[in-house]
Parts: C-alpha cells; sequence; structure tokens
C-alpha cells in the first residue's frame, strides 16, 4: 500500500510519527550530519529556487525565493529542517524532495521539487 495523496489521509494508516520517520529514511535527503561548512545546498521548490551555504556555526547564507523577493538576501538564518506539511518536523533533514523546507525564522517553502549539493573542494574548510 502506498502513501496516501498529499492533503488527503488514509483512515486504516494515519500519519503517526514512526510511519513519517520511516518515509524519510527511504527519501534522497540531505541531512545535517552529511554537509561541512562551505557546502552549497541548492533547493528548487514549486514555486522558488534557493541557494544556500553552510557556514561555520551551523546556521546557512541563503539566498532566493521569499529572501529575494522580501529584499534581505542573502541572509544568515538556520534551518529548523523538513515536514510533509504537517506538524512533524525531521530536524536532521536540510531538504528532501516531497518535503517543505522549514527556516528557523518562521518562513516554510513550498514543496521540494529537487536538491543539489554542491561540495566545497578547497582543503582549508575541511
Amino acid at each position: 500500500m502506498g502513501w496516501p495523496v498529499p492533503g488527503t489521509r488514509s483512515p486504516s494508516r494515519g500519519r503517526s510519527l514512526a510511519a513519517l520517520a520511516a518515509r524519510v529514511e527511504r527519501l534522497s535527503a540531505i541531512t545535517r550530519k552529511a554537509l561541512c561548512p562551505g557546502d552549497w545546498i541548492v533547493v528548487a521548490t514549486r514555486n522558488s529556487v534557493y541557494s544556500m551555504c553552510l557556514l561555520e556555526d551551523g546556521t546557512y547564507s541563503v539566498a532566493g525565493g521569499w529572501f529575494d523577493r522580501t529584499g534581505v538576501s542573502p541572509q544568515r538564518v538556520g534551518i529548523a529542517g523538513c515536514t510533509f506539511g504537517g506538524r512533524a518536523i525531521h530536524s536532521d533533514v536540510v531538504a528532501a524532495p516531497g518535503l517543505f523546507l522549514e527556516f528557523d525564522n518562521q518562513v516554510t517553502t513550498t514543496r521540494i521539487r529537487e536538491v543539489r549539493l554542491l561540495r566545497d573542494v578547497s582543503p582549508s574548510l575541511h
């Protein structure tokens, strides 16, 4: 049995935290532990494109999307994690197709369509 269409609920399965966590494990997600300072993540959502560089202190320099539209690009901001569109947040996931990215300034993206990781190859940051 597959997952329900977003916005609908399966009466027999529901959306328990355990089921959502299991689903995240099957996604091609970029997790916090996979990143090093200087790495770039480019996220294409339904409505926007965001570029994010991981900084030494664990925050990100973010441009694009909402940040461009409000004139605050680039902005240093944290990433709270990703959701399936509800309240359960996966704080170890930075970005994954099918999820919604939530920044720590309360900005949430539209559904992520594509994610690209660009590794920093400079030896001084690793």
